[in-house]
């Protein structure tokens, strides 16, 4: 299916490493000229490079932090410089997993932790949001995707779970505000996801048990297990890359303020 996306511009917040850069890599494979942001300089140009690879779209990388306004707004001005405009935002900048003194007991939450969090996931996206509205304006076209998390659905990471909340929140009031000046704004939860992180996570946890990372993996989502989900596997970053990829597309028009959640089918819990 052609996404009508090439030529289109887009800004990845988080574009280094992880779902960020997975989505990247298939808006690049769509056309899509691109800003890559982090605070890592040097992930963002190994991504770059891997783009460049197999595409011949403009990829700029440029080190922002997202908890630093000024720093958002200048890299919004350069994005427009560079870019000659903007289509598309996606923010995925996160600390990953959460605030790890958040997982438990209320009693032993670090409350600047939490505040770091909040911090990068949802001011993050709000400031970069907030930035590159008025370029999305200019083209009376755009989308925003959230990426968000499947921590959201669930008790237990009160960091986690928490700023993945907010950004649903965000998601459906910023879709109410824009409709009218043809813009969208979605909202993806992922769950546990195919990652650079997850290959040594699951060579870790595989060491201790005397088997391979696939092993170890394969173990972990087998039918009927704590991790499980109904398709029996992890689902891959680059799998959550093509849901970006079509909500940014203009065959989306329809869909707004939505939450969509790309687990494999993980939990048994009714939404509706």
């Amino acid at each position: 299916m052609d996404f009508g996306l090439k030529g289109k511009r887009a800004f990845v917040a988080g574009g280094g490493r992880g779902i960020g850069k997975a989505i990247a890599i298939e808006l690049a494979k769509e056309g899509v000229d691109l800003v890559i942001a982090s605070r890592s300089i040097d992930q963002l140009e190994q991504t770059a490079n891997e783009i460049n690879a197999i595409s011949e779209v403009k990829v700029f990388p440029l080190s922002v932090d997202v908890t630093i306004t000024e720093q958002v707004n200048d890299a919004f001005r350069k994005t427009e410089e560079l870019l000659g405009g903007l289509d598309i935002l996606v923010n995925s900048a996160s600390l990953p997993g959460g605030s790890p003194s958040a997982v438990g007991y209320i009693e032993a939450v670090d409350e600047q932790e939490l505040m770091n969090d909040f911090d990068v996931k949802f001011v993050g996206a709000l400031r970069c949001s907030r930035a590159a509205i008025p370029l999305l304006k200019k083209q009376e076209w755009g989308r925003i995707i959230n990426i968000s998390g499947a921590n959201a659905r669930n008790a237990g990471n009160l960091s986690g779970g928490a700023r993945n909340v907010s950004l649903v929140h965000m998601t459906k009031t910023l879709s109410t505000q824009l409709g009218r000046y043809g813009i969208t704004v979605n909202c993806i939860h992922p769950g546990t996801t195919r990652t650079e992180r997850t290959d040594d996570l699951y060579s870790a946890r595989g060491e201790e048990h005397g088997l391979t990372s696939a092993e170890m993996e394969a173990k972990e989502f087998e039918f009927g297990s704590r991790s499980g989900n109904a398709i029996c596997r992890m689902v891959d970053a680059s799998e959550i890359a093509y849901l970006t990829a079509f909500l940014a597309s203009n065959k989306s028009w329809s869909v707004t303020g939505e939450v969509i959640t790309a687990t494999g089918g993980s939990g048994n819990a009714v939404y509706y």
